[in-house]
């Protein structure tokens, strides 16, 4: 079970749209668009995410797991505040965020209606693995922290991939405590994966399509697309992570990230950390 989970109210500034440039991920297009849509679809999906754990709220008995989604909700809430602000931006830039936004509200609300509140929990831990597996990638890996070169973008992401970290294992151990099965929770993982895959090409298709530098540039495109290849988001040990989430008997923290999260609150959030004045007080 996760340590004790933290909710930061923090706000960040982003560039004015003359310094946000529109491939503001190293300048490169593919990548640009991919982020952006992650963006997308993290405020609504962040919602989603909050309604599974708290629909189970008065049902656990475990006082510190009580704790734990206490505070999972709060740091949900603020990271959907930060990328709704940051969306804004990149809506601003010809980004489509607002409808890939309003799609995933949609789709979210009518899977609520359609499936069970377990096996909704159930696609809230798998969406957590896929998010804290790239999180974690993020703080461990020099290579993709230096894609994100705009400062406060990279700051907006440190600190995401620092509380998806933290709080990893509270949807599923929230689960677990209300009697969720392992075929549940394989079979929603699975079903998840082909959804989010789709979901995450296709608006990125879209995306890239709408971009009038790319269409004026498709050799940049075909270079960007041949760099995807070699992301450190998309190594054999990410697959290997990923894949882990169906083996009998998973669980988040068998991945032990206790000292990269500690390493990562100090250079963040500790006396000197890069973040500590961006935390609202009160």
């Amino acid at each position: 079970m996760t340590a004790a989970v933290q909710t930061r109210r923090i706000a960040l500034e982003y560039p004015s749209l003359e310094h946000l440039p529109r491939h503001f991920v190293s300048g490169d297009p593919v990548m640009s668009h991919v982020v952006a849509m992650l963006s997308a679809m993290f405020p609504d999906g962040e919602d989603f995410f909050v309604r599974s754990v708290r629909t189970f709220r008065d049902e656990l008995t475990d006082p510190v797991l009580g704790e734990q989604v206490k505070g999972f909700i709060g740091q949900e809430a603020m990271h959907g505040r930060e990328h709704r602000a940051f969306n804004e931006h990149l809506a601003a830039l010809g980004y489509p965020t607002q409808g890939v936004e309003r799609f995933v509200d949609w789709a979210l609300r009518l899977r609520e209606r359609i499936w069970s509140r377990r096996a909704n929990l159930a696609v809230t831990a798998a969406l957590e693995h896929y998010t804290a597996t790239l999180a974690e990638t993020l703080l461990a890996d020099e290579a993709a922290r230096d894609l994100f070169d705009v400062d406060e973008v990279r700051s907006l992401l440190l600190w995401h991939a620092l509380e998806e970290s933290e709080h990893k294992a509270v949807a599923f151990d929230v689960y677990r405590a209300v009697g969720g099965t392992e075929r549940l929770r394989r079979l929603m993982m699975n079903l998840t994966t082909f959804a989010f895959l789709v979901m995450l090409v296709t608006t990125t298709t879209v995306s890239i399509l709408k971009d009038p530098t790319v269409r004026r540039h498709p050799r940049g495109l075909a270079r960007s697309l041949a760099r995807l290849r070699r992301s450190p988001f998309l190594t054999r040990d990410v697959f290997v992570r990923v894949r882990a989430y169906n083996r009998p008997g998973f669980h988040p923290d068998d991945n032990d990230a206790t000292e990269l999260v500690a390493r990562w609150r100090d250079e963040l959030f500790g006396p000197d950390g890069t973040l500590a004045t961006r935390i609202k007080v009160g």
